[in-house]
């Protein structure tokens, strides 16, 4: 008599397996005492599973107060609704591996809004006490931090324009024509010499400054703008080097103006010695005065470089 090899005997029995019982979604693991979850409010919306079983009750707690409860299928439930929690009691016609979703909202109108969860049906668990933790976010928040990346994202938008025509456009005086920025008094040069004065502590020391100025007026705006420009010959006087990353000038009000170049980015080896030119741009009516210029390196953004007695023609 013929006798079935081992691989016949396998291929049998897949062959007898229920249909979809390799595709079957496994059970969750159910916790035995208290659980609980923290929502978040800018956590993905990710339904956390819920471990159920028929004739059982679990016990969702909230510490907000509830609006209302979406339940599917609620006609196969015990539901007891309270202000801060929720009792479920499954019946006998829910089967192993169902999934239902509930969906509680919450009164006072913070992030999230509410909370979905998928109640998993178990052969043999149920979870039975769930607290619910949530940390909200207050949708004027949500607002405030809307507007302020509108502002920051219209600010780029500005500087990449302003860029793309300053890097694509002529160049020189003709460039200084083209771009607005020739005024009546031309380019005004000052030679500040040893004026600008390092702090001490400082990674990198000034040898000698000047000083540009350039008139230019915004198309359709009275307010006059100036570029004011400040070359240092700096030296590297660490141990380590030293690469220019950003800078601000800060006048006497303590106003602040962020560089929109510094170049040329290269590093300063220690002991050596390089110009770096820093340009802002500065309403006309506080360009004048003493100012402190900030530096920064790309090695320690946190540590400012600082000189003192920066002034303009």
């Amino acid at each position: 008599m013929f006798a079935p090899s081992s691989a016949a005997l396998l291929g049998l029995v897949l062959l007898a397996a229920p249909a979809g019982a390799a595709e079957r979604t496994p059970f969750p693991t159910c916790e035995t005492g208290t659980r609980h979850i923290e929502l978040e409010a800018d956590a993905p919306d990710i339904p956390s599973e819920v471990c159920i079983h028929p004739q059982l009750s679990t016990n969702l707690f909230f510490d907000s107060k509830l609006a209302r409860v979406e339940l599917a299928a609620r006609e196969r439930f015990r539901v007891i609704e309270g202000d801060f929690g929720l009792t479920l009691v499954p019946s006998e016609s829910l089967h192993d591996g169902e999934r239902v979703p509930v969906t509680v909202h919450f009164q006072d109108g913070a992030a999230p809004a509410s909370v979905t969860f998928q109640l998993v049906v178990h052969p043999s668990e149920a979870e039975r006490q769930v607290e619910v933790t949530r940390h909200p976010r207050t949708l004027a928040s949500y607002r405030q931090g809307e507007q302020q990346a509108r502002a920051e994202s219209q600010q780029c938008r500005e500087d990449k324009a302003r860029l793309q025509a300053e890097c694509s456009g002529q160049v020189g005086l003709t460039g200084l024509i083209a771009q607005e920025r020739m005024g009546k008094g031309g380019v005004a040069y000052k030679d500040l010499g040893h004026e600008v004065t390092s702090r001490s502590g400082n990674t990198v020391t000034s040898m000698h400054a000047s000083s540009y100025r350039s008139d230019t007026y915004r198309e359709g705006e009275k307010t006059g703008v100036v570029r004011l420009a400040v070359a240092q010959a700096l030296i590297n006087t660490g141990k380590r080097p030293w690469t220019p990353a950003g800078a601000a000038l800060v006048g006497f009000r303590r106003t602040k103006w962020k560089a929109l170049n510094v170049w040329p980015g290269e590093s300063i080896p220690p002991g050596l010695m390089r110009q770096v030119v820093v340009e802002v741009e500065a309403p006309e009516s506080e360009a004048r005065g003493a100012f402190t210029l900030e530096m920064w390196g790309q090695e320690d953004a946190a540590r400012i470089e600082l000189f003192d007695g920066v002034t303009f023609p």
